[in-house]
């Protein structure tokens, strides 16, 4: 039952808001998956635990535990071996979705979309790009502008599928890429040379416009396939890495940090994505740590006032409660209708 348990629904028929009848159907509708965005929404069961690791371990395989051996087959060898594996696998892709099985299509259909940049890697290699040497994992390990031409087949390839399929689980190929080349433009964009400050402002970029990409994506969603999450994910892990490894001797600075932290967690309420508040609290935590063992390591009142804040923000949750649904009508009513759908989705 993806929405809810029979033990709420109980607790609404003795609140009075549904009949018993009403339950009975409405979890037999649920229970029987009658319509795709309950049938596909991801669940922790056991079923999707052996489809996830089944399909990670086959991932895994085709790109970070990819040995040296598979140079073997040499270039237009290991090129059209991928190109076999991915038709194998968008066979299966089609296989999965004529018995309504979403989940392991979406695995399938992201197997396809890792087979694109080993192709164009077997491709390259008879071409004389890559020497044999070079083992095809380094793709996913460092950091070189030659790799680009393999992300932007990726990225092609990843978008016409979700074009095809409009499977959420293809964001994944899609933002990982995305990820990797903000980091592989950086050589590209400064003659070869991999400049550490220049990635630090790549990455808070890319991830801000990566973030803004997966807010656009979610006012625009009116189904119940999430597919912003994975764009979420990796731009706010970018923009969180870039702009925390920024070097600042600037208390005013470092209080900008915090406050930025802050404003994830609390962002994070809003939208109903974990991930701001993840790393927004790690980013407090950090702050926190800086004037603790900097600041006033010296201070004898720091834990008291520190402790103090603490207590008034409980306070201010207490408030919220307490007035939640006054203060929240006229929040809400100050937010365009997109957003107030999206808030009430999330």
């Amino acid at each position: 039952m993806p929405l809810f348990r029979r033990h709420e629904l109980d607790a609404a028929v003795q609140a009075g808001i549904l009949t018993a009848d009403q339950a009975d159907r409405l979890a037999d509708f649920m229970d029987a998956g009658e319509t795709p965005s309950l049938r596909d929404r991801p669940r922790f069961t056991l079923v999707n635990v052996l489809y996830y690791l089944g399909g990670l371990i086959a991932l895994g395989a085709m790109s970070l535990f990819m040995t040296l051996g598979w140079n073997a087959l040499g270039g237009w060898g290991g090129c059209l071996t991928a190109i076999f594996y991915a038709m194998a696998a968008l066979g299966l892709t089609h296989k999965f979705l004529d018995n309504a099985l979403a989940v392991p299509a979406g695995i399938m259909a992201n197997l396809a979309v890792a087979m694109v940049p080993l192709a164009i890697f077997g491709a390259q290699m008879a071409l004389g790009y890559w020497s044999e040497d070079r083992p095809y994992r380094d793709y996913h390990v460092f950091v070189d502008w030659r790799w680009l031409l393999m992300e932007l087949g990726t990225l092609a390839a990843g978008a016409l599928l979700l074009w095809r399929y409009r499977l959420p689980f293809l964001m994944l190929p899609l933002t990982l890429t995305l990820w990797y080349m903000s980091m592989d433009m950086v050589p590209f964009l400064n003659d070869g040379e991999n400049s550490w400050e220049l990635r630090k402002l790549v990455s808070l970029w890319f991830g801000l416009a990566m973030t803004a990409l997966a807010f656009w994506v979610d006012l625009r969603a009116r189904r119940a396939r999430d597919f912003a999450f994975w764009l979420y994910l990796f731009g706010v892990i970018a923009f969180w890495g870039g702009l925390s490894s920024l070097n600042t001797d600037s208390e005013l600075g470092k209080l900008v940090y915090g406050l930025i932290n802050v404003a994830m967690v609390l962002l994070g309420a809003v939208l109903g994505r974990r991930v701001f508040a993840v790393f927004g609290g790690l980013g407090i935590a950090g702050y926190l740590g800086h004037l603790s063992y900097r600041v006033f390591r010296d201070s004898l009142l720091f834990p008291f006032a520190l402790s103090l804040v603490g207590l008034g923000i409980v306070w201010l949750g207490v408030l919220w409660q307490r007035h939640e649904r006054e203060l929240a009508g006229s929040l809400r009513a100050c937010l365009p209708q997109s957003l107030r759908e999206l808030i009430d989705r999330r």
